[in-house]
């Protein structure tokens, strides 16, 4: 009689534990998922991913690249603008506007003329 007790007793407490930690890894995964969501850094790639969707739509928004950005940025800006030139054949890039004829030759207006890159 008292093994059967211990027996039982032991299941529930295994049951009883499984059910709280259960509990807690639930909320664990819906207070990282809320955190996400309130990150300032979620945020700010929102605000990123926004303006890039805006820029790669547009080719006559212009696109800087200065000599103090990161490499990533580089990298960002410069898909961006490839991006822009395949799909509609011109891009702003520093102020500039840059062309694709069609040989696939990168130029650019100066005075009137095409000046090829």
């Amino acid at each position: 009689m008292n093994i059967l007790f211990i027996v039982l007793a032991l299941v529930f407490v295994l049951i009883f534990n499984k059910i709280i930690n259960s509990n807690k890894n639930k909320n664990k995964n819906l207070l990282k998922f809320k955190n996400k969501f309130l990150s300032k850094e979620s945020n700010i790639n929102k605000i990123f991913s926004r303006d890039d969707e805006k820029t790669s739509a547009d080719p006559d928004i212009n696109i800087n690249i200065g000599i103090y950005d990161n490499e990533d940025n580089i990298s960002r800006k410069s898909n961006i603008h490839r991006a822009r030139l395949s799909k509609f054949k011109k891009s702003k890039l520093n102020g500039e506007i840059i062309f694709v004829d069609q040989d696939q030759k990168i130029f650019k207006y100066i005075n009137g003329k095409k000046k090829y890159i």
